[in-house]
């Protein structure tokens, strides 16, 4: 069962907006959440609040529980764009594109007893660790995790913060 949300004529320009889109789909709905918290760009706001309103579309009109949810598809389509003159130099003018974006966000809900057993099957392997002398050597999942963190870091320390 699909639930989608969509803002329509969103001021800020689809390939800002794309960026945000991009790292949350297919995850959770309450990780997605916590990425878009954390992510320092305008366009991080803008895709949250449609994530929540999808959410609570779930909630609200299908009886849904937020834990059973992930990002299906999350895309940006592009809108009107607004288009504005700036006067230069000998009496010239110069366009100014003021670009709008149309962001969906597409939930589905996956099965709760199913997903049970995939996670049960998926904590043996991630607890599963190999020793050698110098120590443990970490499984693919937290591989996984420390390599989002460190993107993170990384982009928080290019802009400064």
């Amino acid at each position: 069962m699909e639930i989608r949300a969509q803002a329509k004529f969103q001021r800020i320009a689809p390939k800002k907006a794309r960026i945000a889109t991009g790292l949350i789909r297919g995850k959770k709905v309450q990780e997605a959440i916590h990425i878009l918290d954390s992510l320092p760009k305008k366009s991080a706001d803008f895709v949250l609040k449609v994530l929540k309103s999808a959410e609570a579309n779930a909630k609200n009109n299908k009886n849904l529980k937020s834990e059973n949810l992930i990002i299906k598809d999350s895309y940006v389509d592009g809108g009107p764009t607004l288009k504005r003159w700036r006067p230069r130099a000998f009496g010239r003018a110069s366009l100014i594109m003021k670009r709008t974006s149309h962001i969906t966000v597409v939930l589905e809900e996956i099965n709760p007893n199913k997903n049970k057993k995939e996670e049960d099957l998926k904590s043996k392997k991630s607890e599963a660790t190999i020793n050698h002398g110098k120590g443990k050597i970490q499984t693919s999942k937290d591989e996984k995790m420390n390599k989002e963190k460190s993107y993170a870091k990384k982009i928080l320390a290019a802009r400064g913060r």
